[in-house]
């Protein structure tokens, strides 16, 4: 069974949306074939408050994307030769995304993000079959026994309360 995850999907807070994406699968062309890789690690980012996320700084041409509808990709550039790949989460008008850290053959958002073919070019784009990348529920899932929290990653600038925030979720054998 394959079914394209809807934008309601995504419509939801990013750590919720961000541990629900564990064992779904992202699929973008490959050697120009649709090719699913299935997500075992995720990080979420929620809003104007949470000092890790880039839309604490308000809205900005960058940020932009993260104010808009569910659904949609937020890619950008980190220290100049990494792209990230995001969905946004929740909300028109409230900033949150999914960072994907890690699908089956890849490990690390940079790592990631070049595996999948992903670029800047697919900044702001729907997560759809017409666009290219989208989501899939394949039937598999993850159970809860299989979901490791962590506090994310690399965030220790945004200070103890929310670098320390258990919103990276990674699925375990």
């Amino acid at each position: 069974m394959k079914k394209v995850l809807p934008v309601d999907f995504f419509a939801r807070p990013a750590p919720v949306v961000a541990e629900e994406l564990l064992g779904k699968y992202i699929v973008t062309h490959i050697d120009t074939k649709p090719t699913g890789f299935m997500i075992v690690e995720t990080e979420a980012y929620e809003g104007v408050d949470d000092l890790a996320s880039h839309a604490s700084r308000g809205l900005t041409p960058r940020t932009t994307v993260m104010f808009g509808p569910p659904g949609h990709f937020y890619v950008y550039l980190i220290y100049g030769i990494h792209q990230m790949v995001n969905v946004v989460t929740h909300k028109k008008g409230i900033p949150s995304a999914v960072l994907i850290r890690g699908v089956e053959g890849a490990s690390g958002p940079g790592r990631v993000t070049k595996f999948l073919n992903i670029t800047k070019a697919h900044n702001t784009l729907k997560a759809a079959k017409k666009t290219g990348v989208w989501f899939e529920d394949r039937g598999v899932g993850a159970n809860a026994s299989e979901i490791k929290r962590t506090p994310r990653i690399g965030v220790e600038y945004a200070g103890p309360h929310w670098s320390q925030k258990p919103w990276r979720f990674v699925l375990t054998p």
